[in-house]
C-alpha cells in the first residue's frame, strides 16, 4: 500500500512537468488569433476583453473558493501584484505589442530568455536546489535557444533582429512572465491553482482599465456581418485558449513542479509559436530552428526522467 502511494505521488511529478509544457504550448498558439485582432484594436484593448471574458468564469470560481482567500496575508500582496499586473496584463500587453513591431520568430523565441530570470529567482526567494547534471542540460537548452533566435549568426550583425523594439518588447514580456512563474509557485502554497490562476485576471483588471483610459485610443471595428463575427470568434479563442485553458493546466502542473523546472518545460511555448509562425503566416523554419528543437526538446525529456527517477529513489529510501 505505502509503495503504492509514492508511486501515484511520484507519477503526479512527473505529470505535473507535462502539464506545465502543454500549458505553455498553448501560449504559443496565441499570436495566431493575436495578429489578426491588432487590425481592428489596440493591443491594451485586445487584452482588456480577453481579461473581461475569462472573468466571467474566474469570478464564480473565486467565490466558491472564498475561504481559501482568508489564508492570504499582506506579504501575499507582492506576489499577487507581480502575477496579475506584471504577468498577466502588462507582459501581455507588451507581447502583443511585439508581435506588430518585429519579427514574428524572433519575438516569440526571445521567450526563452524567461528560465534564466525565473531560475535565479527560484534559487534565491524559493530556496530550491538544482538538480543534478542542471548545468550540462541547461546549457544544451540555451543552446538550442540560441540557434531558435539567431541561427547561424551573431547576435548583434545585420541579420539579427536582437535591438529591434520588438525583440526588446519581447524580453520585457519574458522577465516579467519569469517573475510571475516563480511568485505563482510562492502562492500555490496557500490556495488551489484554480484561485491562484482567477485572482490572476480579475485582480489585472484595474490596471487594464486605467491603462485604456490613459491610453484614449477607439476600436476600429466593422459595423456588422462576418468581419464582426470573426473578431468575436477570435476573442473569445484567445481569452479560452491561450488563456484560460493554458492557465489551468499550467497551475495544475506547477503545483507539484519545482519553478526551476517548470521554466524550462516553459520552453514549448516559443516552440509552439515557431510552428504557428510556419503553418499559418508562412515563416518557414530554418536548418537552425530545427537544431534548436531538438536539443531543447532533449533537454526536457532528460529533465523529466531527471525528476521522476530522483523522486523515485527519494520515495523508495527506507526510513532511519
Amino acid at each position: 500500500m505505502e509503495h503504492t502511494l509514492k508511486h501515484e505521488s511520484n507519477r503526479s511529478g512527473s505529470t505535473g512537468f507535462w502539464l506545465v509544457a502543454l500549458g505553455a504550448a498553448l501560449w504559443g498558439i496565441g499570436p495566431l488569433f493575436r495578429i489578426n485582432l491588432l487590425d481592428y484594436m489596440t493591443s491594451t484593448q485586445i487584452v482588456l476583453i480577453e481579461h473581461l471574458l475569462v472573468c466571467l468564469v474566474a469570478v464564480p470560481i473565486l467565490w466558491k473558493n472564498r475561504s481559501e482567500l482568508k489564508s492570504l496575508r499582506l506579504k501575499h500582496l507582492l506576489p499577487l501584484l507581480v502575477i496579475s499586473w506584471g504577468g498577466s496584463a502588462l507582459a501581455t500587453v507588451i507581447f502583443t505589442m511585439a508581435l506588430s513591431s518585429g519579427d514574428l520568430n524572433a519575438v516569440v523565441l526571445l521567450q526563452k530568455m524567461q528560465p534564466i530570470l525565473a531560475i535565479l529567482l527560484a534559487k534565491l526567494i524559493l530556496k530550491e536546489s538544482l538538480p543534478k547534471r542542471f548545468g550540462i542540460l541547461f546549457t544544451i537548452a540555451i543552446i538550442g535557444t540560441y540557434l531558435l533566435t539567431f541561427g547561424f549568426t551573431l547576435p548583434f550583425s545585420a541579420e539579427s533582429e536582437w535591438v529591434k523594439i520588438g525583440s526588446l518588447l519581447s524580453l520585457l514580456a519574458a522577465a516579467l512572465w519569469g517573475g510571475s512563474t516563480v511568485m505563482g509557485r510562492l502562492l500555490l502554497g496557500q490556495v488551489q491553482y484554480k484561485t491562484v490562476t482567477s485572482l490572476r485576471y480579475v485582480l489585472a483588471l484595474p490596471l487594464l482599465l486605467a491603462m485604456i483610459w490613459i491610453e484614449g485610443a477607439p476600436m476600429n471595428l466593422p459595423e456588422a456581418g462576418l468581419g464582426l463575427a470573426g473578431i468575436g470568434v477570435n476573442l473569445l479563442a484567445q481569452a479560452l485558449l491561450p488563456g484560460l485553458l493554458s492557465l489551468l493546466l499550467y497551475y495544475k502542473g506547477l503545483s507539484t513542479t519545482k519553478a526551476s523546472m517548470a521554466t524550462l518545460a516553459e520552453l514549448s511555448f516559443p516552440m509552439m509559436g515557431v510552428l504557428v509562425n510556419w503553418l499559418a503566416f508562412g515563416q518557414m523554419v530554418t536548418v537552425s530552428q530545427l537544431i534548436g528543437f531538438v536539443l531543447i526538446w532533449t533537454a526536457l525529456f532528460f529533465f523529466a526522467r531527471q525528476q521522476q527517477n530522483s523522486s523515485e529513489q527519494h520515495e523508495l529510501r527506507p526510513a532511519a
